[in-house]
């Protein structure tokens, strides 16, 4: 701040006339001064807001492309196509060394601190909102670097020109996680224990991180074991197993507590239609009980977002664009039928195709959240059909299909003299952007609301960072890792049944492969499939470099390291039969866009990120990440 207000002084002095003999002495009338700031409830809220927008996530919704960098999703945009062409992964993709952010967030706390002018509820609320943040972004710091310098006071450089003052070693990791957990310790009985407020800082979003972070801690040092060459000696990276049960149970206590509140709930305001109830709860901010924090935005105050703008289906779009994200088949195949069971979609019974009478058929007796993830063929948005097939398909002409590469293409069928619509006014057409390539557009975080698709209005949908079912979903890991079999499937359960599955889980079925299968589905799209391979250490099996079949698909699924390197998708054709029963009909092809070429390799450098060279050469104290 005090930079800042030099950087104004000189401009003031450079373009300001000289003649006026007070000019020295007159008090900027532009310009808040720090003491202004820090006197004011509404000014010093307006520069917590500030330390707010700078939050860090990796995928969100208003950056839609993350989404489609590893096995979630297909970019459906030009500019975009070489996600799906690379191979390796660069080590500093998703590196964070943002000390300019927790430096702000320092001085924050220090001006708040020394401010004799607010009241001491409103000092202790912002105080404990900063340590929030920060506990936050050291969290994401660790995620992704390992142990970094745990720096809680603002450091100020003496032009001494000795800049060792300024020199920190890293902590180790587990101390960065300890800092995290134990900060949110302190802070949680300093906010507000109120479940209405879902945009700032509350008790129930202290607890829910911390059952996040313990969970996390405790799965690198359990399953840090497996990759012994990812560590470095003085603990950097890396966490001793002997801690893994004591952080598991911390996670437990912590989502138990959380559980107990009785504050949140699963959402469940539409029990009629699952998969719209499903949907709902990521755009419905009315009551919502499920959401705990949430990124927010409002139409007409410049904060909105354009998820809708570029993933509108584009036989209904509302702007010439679209579709980008395009969830994947491999995605798909994970969601079970209402009995539990792994099954492929039948596209043919060993020789022939299989005929449905409707486009949806296929989807039927699904997991509701599949159609609550997922635009699907024969669906609708808003209210109108998606309009997604590939073409038509004759059988009596060894399967000729007939087709166009222009959305809505025409084109004359055998036998008939007049020209009509060939494929959907949403494609699938392969490498045309927008198009459904993959077959499927993404529903969650979609917004039905007419304008949510124009580029002059866009939407409010909130990013959800923590919900109540990722809590469920962590407890019963815990559970799970601590040999609480009952209790596992006990929370498991909660989250299936709000996804219309029938067949409760029993202790027979709790495994580490269930547990990572109800993550993927239950949380796809939100940002986690990068961490938890991490934590899991089965990123570099998973993303092993190694192209994969259409027939690889089925194999194995539902089991967690199966490989998942290229996306596929699935097209329906209508089929032109005239005069034969199956004229009308619809079948399905398993295809791989040829956008795809490269097979995703995660390597073990992958596992931390690569800290930048600046970052090195300014402080000898900081040393590297393994493997880079």
């Amino acid at each position: 701040m005090k930079k800042y207000l030099l950087h104004i002084t000189l401009l003031l002095l450079l373009f300001s006339s000289c003649n006026n003999k007070d000019f020295l002495t007159n008090q900027p009338k532009s310009i808040l001064t720090t003491d202004q700031v820090f006197a004011n409830a509404d000014l010093a809220y307006s520069a917590l807001a500030s330390l707010y927008a700078g939050y860090v996530d990796q995928q969100t919704i208003t950056n839609w492309v993350e989404f489609t960098n590893f096995d979630e999703a297909f970019p459906s945009e030009a500019g975009n196509y070489w996600r799906v062409q690379q191979i390796n992964y660069p080590y500093d993709w998703w590196n964070l060394w943002n000390y300019d952010y927790i430096r702000n967030i320092n001085l924050f706390i220090q001006n708040c601190e020394a401010s004799t002018a607010l009241s001491d509820a409103d000092r202790t609320r912002f105080i404990a909102e900063a340590r929030f943040l920060r506990a936050a972004n050291y969290f994401e710091l660790v995620k992704r670097m390992g142990g970094v310098p745990i720096i809680t006071v603002p450091l100020t450089y003496d032009y001494s020109g000795d800049p060792t003052s300024l020199q920190f070693p890293r902590n180790k990791e587990s101390e960065v996680y300890d800092f995290v957990l134990n900060e949110l310790d302190t802070i949680k009985n300093l906010l507000p224990d109120d479940a209405a407020i879902q945009d700032r800082a509350t008790k129930g979003v202290c607890l829910a991180m911390q059952a996040r972070a313990a969970l996390y801690a405790a799965s690198i040092a359990k399953y840090g074991a497996n990759t012994p060459e990812v560590s470095l000696p003085d603990g950097e990276v890396g966490i001793p197993a002997s801690q893994a049960n004591a952080y598991y149970q911390r996670s437990r206590n912590a989502a138990m507590e959380l559980i107990n509140s009785h504050k949140y709930s699963l959402y469940m305001k539409t029990p009629d239609d699952l998969s719209t109830n499903f949907a709902a709860l990521f755009y419905d901010k009315s009551n919502n009980p499920e959401v705990i924090f949430a990124q927010n935005f409002k139409l007409k105050s410049g904060t909105v977002e354009g998820w809708t703008l570029n993933n509108q289906p584009m036989a209904i779009a509302e702007e010439s664009q679209g579709g980008r994200v395009n969830p994947s088949l491999n995605l798909a195949l994970q969601y079970e039928t209402l009995d539990n069971k792994y099954a492929p979609y039948k596209t043919n019974d060993g020789s022939n195709y299989i005929y449905y009478d409707n486009e949806t058929d296929i989807f039927a007796n699904r997991d509701a959240r599949l159609a609550g993830t997922f635009i699907l063929p024969g669906s609708q948005f808003k209210g109108k059909d998606v309009d997604i097939w590939a073409g038509y398909i004759l059988p009596d002409s060894n399967y000729k299909i007939i087709t166009s590469q222009v959305f809505r293409g025409q084109d004359k069928l055998p036998g008939r003299n007049y020209d009509e619509q060939v494929v959907g006014g949403s494609g699938p057409i392969d490498g045309r952007e927008f198009s459904a390539q993959t077959g499927f557009y993404v529903r969650k975080f979609m917004d039905p609301a007419t304008g949510s698709g124009q580029i002059g209005t866009q939407s409010e949908v909130w990013w959800i960072r923590y919900r109540y079912g990722e809590v469920l979903l962590n407890i019963a890991e815990d559970e799970f890792e601590l040999g609480n079999l009952d209790s596992a499937a006990f929370f498991l359960n909660q989250v299936r049944a709000r996804a219309g599955l029938t067949m409760p889980l029993t202790t027979a079925d709790i495994t580490f492969d269930r547990i990572v299968h109800e993550r993927r589905v239950e949380l796809a799209f939100e940002g986690h499939e990068l961490f938890d391979n991490k934590r899991w250490r089965i990123a570099d099996k998973v993303w092993n470099g190694e192209q994969i079949t259409a027939s690889d698909l089925i194999n194995n699924i539902g089991k967690a390291s199966t490989p998942n390197t290229m996306v596929y998708g699935l097209w329906p054709y209508k089929v032109y039969r005239p005069g034969k029963p199956e004229d009308g009909k619809w079948l399905f092809k398993v295809v791989k866009p040829n956008e795809v070429t490269a097979a995703h390799r995660f390597l073990i450098g992958n596992y931390y990120s690569q800290i930048d060279q600046s970052v090195l050469s300014n402080n000898p104290k900081i040393i590297k990440n393994p493997n880079q």
